[in-house]
């Protein structure tokens, strides 16, 4: 943790596939509407897949650290924290690879990473100045995937029960609860849990006041 004050601040938000930690990044960013606040989401950073066929693409294990080009995000995070502006990815999830397209992002007092397996990578833990578990259910966490998969990506019922057995679940376990330990602060029931939420807003104003 970097306590110059003249630098960005960096909320790592992570927890599994469901566990609702986009709904608690979202809470904090809309209780400080208005003030310089960003979110980025991990998820933009998968890997460029164009050279690849389309069954290649969706052999791809999407729940794998290596599934991330975590390289350019801590170059972009980097970027950010020297106030300089980046040129964030797009990620076409029909597709499954990268658009061409890039969305011009300027440097915000605080940012709120927001991602599955951010604190899996040491380079990553070490930008950040809070690092926040959504501990959530597993039962809730599938109902919630196949609900948003099947709305929001297009994916049939059948498709997203399968990967979440062949990859999702298993992936969860290997990768993703181990980094709990990293988090200095654990939220149980996501987005449900206000009391946590306002904690971390009231923290996150507090920060921003130090900025002014």
């Amino acid at each position: 943790m970097n306590n110059n004050i003249n630098r960005p601040i960096i909320i790592g938000v992570t927890g599994g596939s469901g566990s609702g930690k986009t709904t608690v990044s979202e809470a904090i960013y809309h209780e400080l509407a208005g003030k310089s606040i960003m979110i980025m989401q991990q998820d933009t950073y998968y890997n460029d897949q164009a050279e690849m066929t389309m069954e290649e693409r969706k052999a791809v294990n999407y729940d794998h650290p290596l599934a991330f080009d975590t390289d350019l995000l801590i170059s972009d995070l980097t970027k950010l924290l020297k106030n300089q502006p980046i040129e964030k990815p797009v990620y076409n999830y029909a597709e499954f690879t990268r658009s061409s397209e890039t969305i011009h992002t300027e440097p915000k007092d605080v940012i709120i990473l927001e991602g599955i397996l951010i604190l899996d990578d040491p380079r990553l833990r070490d930008l950040m100045d809070i690092k926040v578990f959504v501990d959530t259910d597993d039962d809730i966490r599938i109902i919630r995937r196949i609900q948003r998969d099947m709305l929001e990506r297009g994916r049939s019922l059948q498709s997203v029960i399968d990967q979440y057995l062949a990859t999702v679940k298993p992936m969860y376990h290997q990768f993703i609860e181990p980094t709990k330990r990293y988090a200095d602060i654990i939220v149980p029931e996501g987005g449900q849990n206000t009391v946590a939420i306002d904690l971390l807003t009231t923290k996150v104003r507090d920060i921003l006041t130090k900025h002014q």
